[in-house]
């Protein structure tokens, strides 16, 4: 669950802390470009952006779910689900030095990505790996694994934290921390018995 169901929580947490220092960011960015300060209704519709820009994304993912979850299994599509991870935590840690408020948008639209497919393919391979006496707590754990997730994104915004206005770039892309952990130790997890013999066909590899 850690690169999975747990970016979900993180990510829907973690917003909430950095919100004024974006808004700022915003504001200040604006003024650099065109030399003068916007309106509070732009940097409400910008503000409004980054939050739900995350939702759109996590549509997307949501969709692709089922194709990548057959076309390459549920390991594989959880594997996959890292890159975007990766991509958005590259690009909202980077927009503050980068004076970009446009790449925090499109960090969140590729962490809604990555998150909307792993919180798909996740309780899927979860389940599908379990043995049958263990499968309803082992499907369970990702919906711990969101709750540990949202605890954590409140914690990591807590003002003694990353809840300041120096790191919360670094704040908004801790999502990578838990992507590099399961593109680290993911692989040596076996594949889905389900997958291995409805897909594949691999009678032999399931048992």
């Amino acid at each position: 669950g850690i690169g999975g169901a747990f970016q979900y929580g993180l990510q829907v947490s973690i917003i909430n802390s950095p919100a004024e220092y974006i808004k700022s960011f915003i504001r200040e960015t604006w003024l650099k470009r065109y030399g003068s300060s916007p309106s509070e209704e732009m940097i409400t519709l910008m503000w409004s952006f980054v939050v739900s820009i995350y939702s759109i994304g996590g549509l997307l993912g949501s969709s692709s779910a089922g194709y990548f979850s057959v076309k390459f299994g549920r390991k594989k599509a959880m594997l996959f689900a890292n890159i975007p991870a990766l991509l958005s935590a590259t690009l909202m840690g980077l927009s503050r030095p980068c004076g970009s408020y446009e790449m925090i948008i499109a960090g969140r639209l590729f962490s809604g990505m990555g998150g909307g497919l792993a919180l798909n393919i996740n309780p899927m391979y979860a389940g599908e790996c379990a043995p049958r006496k263990l499968r309803g707590l082992i499907a369970m754990t990702a919906s711990t694994a969101i709750a540990i997730g949202k605890f954590v994104g409140f914690a990591l915004g807590l003002r003694e934290v990353l809840g300041v206005d120096a790191l919360w770039p670094v704040l908004m892309a801790a999502n990578a921390l838990p992507a590099l952990v399961q593109l680290l130790t993911l692989p040596f997890f076996p594949d889905s018995p389900r997958y291995l013999l409805i897909d594949k066909k691999d009678k032999e590899g399931c048992i």
